[in-house]
């Protein structure tokens, strides 16, 4: 069921009524209750003008006959789209994701699920996992080939900065004299 609630910053669509709404906001599920609604005509006549896609009007004429068009084209609008809460993982946290499984993954199954070439998967093996995020990778000759995992206890972070939170580990990431790097003056990222 759908519920509409008017106020003066336009029309919401609710799915389940409201417990309250607020002063000057209406909540309406029908024509019926849309008729019995306490708007006057410059209101409902403004409701009607910014509706997407009408024939914008200047003059109220009969309100029941104006209420009479305003709730078809009310209906008629589209449901709000849904906003994800999260964004989708990336390609990379769903091959870790295949890694960390018992059964781990083989260069194929990465390859059909990333849809990237097998040489693309070697590449994410070797260079991102391994030597950029410090993962140990073992590979096992198994019947469905070979079958990688993330070895050991170590958790793949996302945020790289618990890696280089010292500065010490700062000065042997950019390659400085102790003397040039502070804390306070390079971030490692």
């Amino acid at each position: 069921m759908r519920i509409y609630i008017i106020g003066n910053d336009g029309i919401t669509l609710c799915c389940a009524a409201p417990a309250t709404v607020n002063d000057g906001e209406v909540a309406v599920a029908s024509k019926a209750e849309l008729l019995a609604a306490p708007f006057s005509g410059k209101r409902l006549l403004a409701l009607w003008n910014a509706l997407p896609g009408v024939e914008k009007r200047r003059t109220v004429g009969d309100r029941g006959a104006l209420i009479d068009r305003l709730w078809p084209a009310i209906e008629a609008l589209p449901d709000p789209e849904s906003e994800p809460d999260a964004k989708r993982p990336s390609k990379q946290d769903e091959v870790i994701a295949m890694l960390r499984r018992p059964e781990g993954a083989t260069v194929d199954e990465v390859a059909s699920a990333t849809g990237w070439q097998r040489h693309t998967v070697r590449g994410v093996f070797s260079g991102t996992l391994k030597k950029k995020l410090g993962l140990t990778l073992a590979s096992a000759k198994e019947e469905r080939g070979r079958v990688y995992r993330v070895d050991g206890p170590e958790a793949y972070e996302t945020d790289n900065r618990r890696r280089f939170g010292s500065p010490a580990c700062w000065r042997a990431v950019a390659g400085l004299p102790a003397e040039r790097l502070s804390a306070r003056s390079v971030t490692p990222f």
